[in-house]
């Protein structure tokens, strides 16, 4: 199984209404692709929360094909979403990981 990791920083101005945004229209829009199977949302605890609280989106994909074709298909549309609702009120690192245990 592999792992799409996206850490988010989001600033205390619009935490409430972002972390809403996530669960009921961009998780789901995310998961619509068929490319993952589940998503976890956490948040991360004893860091500099002071700015806004920093999450962590995991989706979770069956093989690196599926992630693969949600990055060449529709990761660059959905990112465009975000920013565009958002603007630089967040920022966001992503990484791939693969399941050994």
């Amino acid at each position: 199984m592999f792992i799409y990791n996206i850490t988010i920083k989001v600033k205390n101005e619009i935490k409430e209404e972002w972390l809403l945004w996530l669960k009921t229209e961009h998780l789901p829009e995310v998961l619509a692709t068929g490319c993952f199977h589940r998503a976890t949302v956490l948040q991360l605890l004893e860091v500099d929360d002071s700015e806004g609280p920093t999450y962590a989106v995991q989706y979770k994909a069956e093989s690196k094909s599926a992630y693969n074709l949600y990055i060449e298909k529709y990761s660059e549309v959905l990112r465009e979403k975000s920013y565009h609702k958002w603007g630089n009120q967040f920022i966001a690192f992503r990484s791939l990981m693969q399941v050994v245990n």
